[in-house]
């Protein structure tokens, strides 16, 4: 039978075949990478070489590739058994946890998948009609193929899940092995779960997104329900079932009690709540959701401020799900509230001690910086740290946590002291506040320059039992900063200087953009990268938008009606061009009439300052061609009552 596909690779680089490994390496550990119906995989271990054998003796019969066959059953050496998880999904047909051996035969560049079937306990036989086995050649020079084989392409048994159609196999498995393969795959964070059972995970995380996906259509907040429900339920899942493993371990059957900091719209504390572990969150801002949730579920509003008030002796586990400023806080609490205390911390925004986290290397990425940070706080407050990644909607998926302490409850006292002399080193980096580099200096011996711990004091206690002076938890108000509540007039001078240096081929050249009445094709302007455009804009102007969320990037991005901003490049917005993104995906916006009860009740930017007008006619454009057209809007109409969960 002649090869199910083949794929053609230049390599360039000289990767080859360590490359070719190490797209295998992905598909056998990080499988759901590619294949979104699976939850993941896990390698349960080796199988000795007498074991394989055994195995591979059964392996006989006609209608079979005999090249492959011949491979297979010349195998000599060991395998590697996994174990294949799919999603926990009604949907799928094959929702049963799968295994498969793996035979690499390195010097010939060929690994071969067996799919085994369990006859009876710990007795496997191999499916045979879904053998397959990807193979790496060398052609010439830099030129090698990456083919696929199977056994029985003609009985190949596909179940949609674990067994993806021939199809699929060609076209998607084997075009991704040979992209990974050329490519630098090395990542600066560990796999996603990694700490905790993925089969486990899997199950109850559809279990509890069943649970609680109502909460998506009663979500009273302004922030996305379907990020932020699910993006909790998925942190809950984690961390009841690192709970139960934990039990296990313990040999406990007493559930864990927490405490989570800055606890935001606190579904996550309902969740675990609801699950049957004792705790509460604690947030500086009371939210709109708080009152929907059942007794149950305790929610508090009060400030965090790191000091001996602000310990928890009787909570198992503290949580920090983006606390903020309290995130390098989190390891010193729980290791000051009790020595059998554990943390759980998700990093999200970059603080210190005493500020803004400032970067201080080029050779890695401000993320991979800040993680490291926070894990040698936690190193230094005596646990043994361990990192893992979740899986959920957000670009910040690491999590750190504490579990267990380096040090003996006995030598509690000098682990104490060389927390309060870390925290103490730490602030001379601080740029919030000059007595506090003051203080360090006091601490500083003069002839080491190392701190001494003899001699601090404001850094490790103050009088009122705060570990630091002038630390400032988050606003009780929670201030706007996505730019809408700058000046008006502020951001008109910003969007029409953006204008003028994308419509102008020349920055030194005249950029008049009024209308001259001439007949040409509309301009539509350059792209240009936002640190150029960012160089345009004077110094005030620039500190003052540093002071939003996003900045300038922010403001251009509210002002849709004039720029588009995809991938850091920023162009004016040629509505003729705009598709719609509804049903009708084909007709533009230019030729789409609107509504003769469209309200018009703002002028036309292009209009009014775009040397060639506007460039959708004015029964096409949603904003006014001239005074004449502005029509005023009725007033709005009175909010509905939100609705309430019931207890």
């Amino acid at each position: 039978m002649p090869e199910l596909g083949k794929l053609c690779v230049r390599d360039p680089a000289s990767v080859l075949p360590g490359g070719f490994w190490g797209a295998v390496a992905v598909w056998v550990e990080k499988p759901q990478v590619l294949n979104k119906r699976l939850c993941g995989s896990c390698v349960e271990g080796e199988w000795e070489e007498d074991a394989v054998q055994r195995l591979l003796s059964g392996l006989s019969g006609p209608g079979g590739d005999d090249e492959v066959l011949a491979r297979v059953r010349g195998y000599e050496g060991g395998g590697v058994l996994r174990s294949i998880i799919p999603k926990a999904n009604p949907h799928y047909p094959s929702t049963e946890t799968r295994r498969e051996l793996l035979l690499r035969d390195v010097s010939g560049n060929a690994v071969t998948f067996l799919p085994l079937e369990e006859a009876s306990q710990g007795h496997f036989q191999v499916k045979k009609n879904n053998i397959y086995q990807i193979r790496l050649e060398h052609v010439e020079d830099d030129e090698w193929s990456l083919s696929l084989f199977t056994l029985y392409a003609e009985g190949w048994e596909s179940d949609g899940v674990i067994y993806p159609k021939i199809s699929w196999m060609k076209n998607e498995l084997l075009s991704r092995l040979a992209k990974w393969s050329t490519e630098d795959k090395r990542s600066d964070f560990k796999s996603t779960l990694s700490l905790i059972a993925v089969d486990k995970y899997s199950k109850l995380y559809q279990s509890l997104k069943e649970k609680y996906r109502d909460m998506v259509k009663v979500w009273p907040e302004v922030t996305d329900p379907e990020k932020f429900v699910y993006e909790d339920v998925a942190i809950a899942t984690y961390l009841l079932v690192l709970w139960e493993e934990e039990r296990s371990q313990r040999q406990s059957t007493e559930k864990q009690s927490f405490v989570d900091l800055g606890c935001g719209n606190g579904l996550l504390v309902h969740i675990l709540s609801n699950e049957g572990h004792p705790g509460r969150g604690i947030d500086v801002r009371r939210r709109k959701i708080w009152d929907m949730y059942g007794s149950r579920t305790i929610l508090e509003e009060s400030a965090i401020t790191p000091s001996d008030n602000s310990l928890f002796p009787d909570t198992d586990w503290i949580i920090g799900n983006h606390s903020d400023e309290l995130t390098p806080w989190l390891p010193v609490i729980a290791a000051r509230s009790s020595y059998s205390c554990r943390f759980f911390v998700l990093p999200c925004c970059f603080f210190t001690f005493y500020g803004k986290y400032n970067r201080k290397s080029s050779k890695k990425t401000q993320y991979r910086e800040y993680l490291d940070f926070v894990t040698e706080v936690g190193t230094r407050c005596g646990f043994v740290m361990e990192e893992d990644c979740l899986r959920i909607p957000s670009t910040k998926r690491v999590c750190l946590i504490g579990k267990s302490r380096s040090y003996s409850p006995a030598e509690e006292p000098q682990a104490d002291a060389q927390r309060a002399q870390y925290i103490s080193s730490h602030s001379a980096d601080s740029v919030t506040s000059q007595a506090a580099s003051e203080t360090s200096t006091h601490h500083t011996d003069s002839a080491t320059g190392d701190v001494n711990p003899d001699r601090i004091t404001n850094c490790s206690r103050t009088e009122h039992g705060d570990w630091i002076s002038g630390f400032q938890p988050r606003d009780k108000v929670e201030k706007i900063r996505n730019c809408v509540s700058l000046p008006r007039d502020f951001i008109d001078k910003v969007v029409l200087q953006v204008a003028r240096l994308l419509l102008c081929p020349d920055p030194g050249e005249k950029d008049d953009l009024s209308k001259d009445g001439a007949e040409r094709s509309w301009n539509r302007g350059r792209s240009l990268p936002l640190w150029e455009v960012a160089k345009v804009l004077d110094k005030e102007t620039l500190q003052r938008l540093k002071n939003e969320c996003g900045g300038l990037q922010t403001l251009l991005r509210n002002n849709h009606q004039v720029f588009l901003v995809s991938k850091s490049l920023v162009s004016i917005r040629d509505w003729s061009k705009e598709s719609r993104t509804s049903t009708d995906k084909h007709k533009t916006e230019a030729k789409r009439k609107l509504s003769a009860n469209t309200l018009k009740t703002r002028i036309c930017w292009f209009y009014v300052n775009h040397s060639d007008g506007c460039p959708r006619p004015t029964a096409h454009c949603p904003y006014a061609h001239g005074a004449e057209e502005l029509r005023p809007c009725p007033l709005p109409k009175k909010h509905k009552t939100a609705l309430h969960l019931t207890s």
